[in-house]
């Protein structure tokens, strides 16, 4: 074993079941009856099929103090590889050697009683990992001043909101001094100011010598405290190196999409008993694309089942750029549409339905973006969220280059209204005065 090693994964793969309900327990009983059912079974490609790869064959190995990037699209494993790192899930095959104490905030709320109150969940965290009361005593104001949450420390766990938990999460697993520090993009959750200070942390825990590994859709941020990452697509680890070059080909990916993503049945796609997505897809000039012409609109289609009775849903979309920087959120809402929505918060029967977002043409500048898709019900209860579901290019057609020549700087580049006046005219008799270097 090497003594710089702080961890090896080995052929490491985790396999789900789709579609299927949850098993019920089974006795000895049936246990033996099934056995003797697939001895003479042929339906083995038909549960082949059932089942799906989240990972499979991840290979790879971290050294002590390295603070390494795990990058990939929605659905690339990224959760799962963290989540098996942090042993809250098994691996079907291979196998994840952990060589110190760790530290992991990978879900809202992961780890947390919720009938505790947020002092004794404090205290819980640090004797999971093995430290003593009075070494928790000397950090416990700490935790509490970091995560801003004083004024309800002595509160039950189930009352807080999703933002409370992410504060005291990341407060407590960032204080405890672990030696290996796992963050997944729960970070998200909290406001501009609260990330940055998040990120700060996590900057000087770098410094400190620990080891981290870093899930995060903002490749910017990827790139600030990251030397290295790894790149999952589809559950296989893409590429190893330098954040850089990693990043580089994350975008290349983005460029090979279809321009559209679906599900074939409430069954297999993301979301809740209230609601599923069903499709996204990028339109331009009456079809789906992931090429759009920069004087041309973009219409972002969602389509959704509903799936209960009297539901209200919500459609709203994040559009970010290449590196994961927010370019502008908007929704079905009346107070952020231009054009009111008849159907937004209104009573909706089960069935499919779609709802289209249109960017109007000249307004983004060329580049590579990608859509991130949330549903609501009642305008607050978030059923979905899908994560960088569909990207498209935008590309310049040359009618703007040939008054200006290079790219154009910013994220967009509207074609604005503008209007020159001639306010006077210099005259002989009224000259303007110039500076003796004119």
């Amino acid at each position: 074993m090497s003594s710089n090693r702080a961890l090896l994964v080995h052929g490491l793969g985790k396999r789900y079941e789709i579609g299927t309900s949850r098993a019920r327990y089974q006795t000895f009983r049936d246990t033996l009856m099934q056995a003797a059912k697939n001895i003479f079974s042929r339906s083995s490609e038909q549960e082949a099929s059932n089942k799906i790869w989240a990972l499979k064959d991840i290979s790879f190995e971290v050294k002590k103090g390295d603070v390494v990037g795990i990058i990939g699209r929605n659905g690339a494993g990224k959760s799962t590889l963290l989540k098996i790192l942090s042993k809250i899930t098994s691996p079907t095959e291979g196998y994840a050697e952990i060589y110190g104490r760790t530290g992991s905030l990978l879900e809202v709320g992961t780890g947390f009683h919720p009938e505790l109150t947020g002092r004794e969940n404090i205290y819980l965290s640090g004797a999971i990992l093995g430290m003593k009361k009075r070494e928790m005593d000397k950090r416990f104001d700490e935790i509490v001043a970091f995560s801003g949450v004083e004024k309800f420390i002595d509160t039950p766990a189930k009352r807080f909101s999703s933002g409370m938990y992410v504060r005291l999460g990341f407060a407590v697993a960032a204080h405890l001094e672990p030696e290996i520090l796992m963050v997944d993009e729960v970070l998200a959750v909290g406001d501009a100011a609260f990330q940055k200070k998040c990120l700060g942390k996590i900057g000087n825990v770098a410094k400190e010598g620990r080891t981290i590994l870093f899930v995060s859709h903002n490749l910017g941020v990827v790139a600030n405290i990251c030397p290295k990452s790894i790149l999952l697509n589809y559950g296989k680890k893409e590429m190893e190196g330098s954040s850089s070059e990693v990043i580089n080909r994350y975008i290349e990916i983005g460029r090979e999409g279809c321009g559209e993503g679906t599900w074939e049945s409430p069954a297999v796609a993301p979301g809740t008993d209230k609601v599923r997505l069903k499709s996204v897809r990028i339109v331009s000039n009456g079809e789906a694309t992931t090429d759009v012409d920069i004087q041309k609109d973009v219409l972002i289609e969602v389509e959704f089942w509903s799936l209960k009775d009297k539901n209200k849903i919500c459609t709203s979309i994040q559009l970010l750029d290449k590196l994961g920087n927010w370019v502008l959120a908007s929704a079905n809402m009346h107070s952020v549409s231009l054009e009111p929505d008849e159907w937004f918060n209104k009573e909706c029967s089960p069935g499919i339905y779609k709802t289209t977002c249109t960017l109007p043409g000249n307004f983004l500048n060329e580049g590579l973006y990608s859509v991130n898709v949330l549903l609501l019900t009642d305008a607050v209860h978030l059923e979905v969220t899908m994560n960088e579901v569909i990207s498209f290019t935008v590309y310049e057609t040359g009618l703007m280059r040939k008054e200006f020549s290079g790219a154009w700087g910013g994220v967009v580049r509207p074609r604005l209204g503008w209007r020159t006046e001639c306010l006077q005219v210099e005259s002989k008799d009224q000259p303007f005065e110039r500076g003796a270097n004119q």
